[in-house]
């Protein structure tokens, strides 16, 4: 297994790849409108309330939630942006992500994507 940093810095890429497509895939255009919209999705504190959403509607196995705890839990910089509790939510995020993605899980992936932006079709 790598560093629960090292999951977290690719998961941070894939996923906001990931909310990228989803952005332009439902029409806007502009790169003003991309890059506000995008902060509903990619910034800590938004990452720290779709997480507590994930947790809320039982969406994740053991597993996950052990991952998310092993991103959480690591030790890192602070946030200029976000409290210390909201930045460690946001990096269990990303590191989960990016443990899906290095273990070639893309599909759960985009569950887990489709389930924050509640869409019932594949973003992919």
């Amino acid at each position: 297994m790598l560093n629960a940093l090292d999951y977290a810095y690719i998961g941070d890429a894939v996923y906001e790849l990931y909310i990228r497509k989803y952005l332009i895939s439902s029409g806007l255009t502009k790169v003003s409108e991309l890059t506000k919209a995008s902060l509903k999705y990619v910034s800590a504190k938004s990452q720290r309330t779709h997480l507590e959403r994930l947790f809320d509607k039982q969406f994740l196995s053991e597993k996950e939630i052990e991952l998310i705890k092993y991103g959480r839990n690591a030790k890192g910089t602070k946030s200029k942006s976000a409290d210390i509790i909201t930045y460690r939510l946001a990096t269990g995020l990303e590191c989960l992500i990016g443990y899906l993605h290095y273990n070639n899980q893309e599909q759960r992936i985009i569950e887990i994507i489709n389930f924050i932006v509640e869409r019932g079709e594949s973003i992919c």
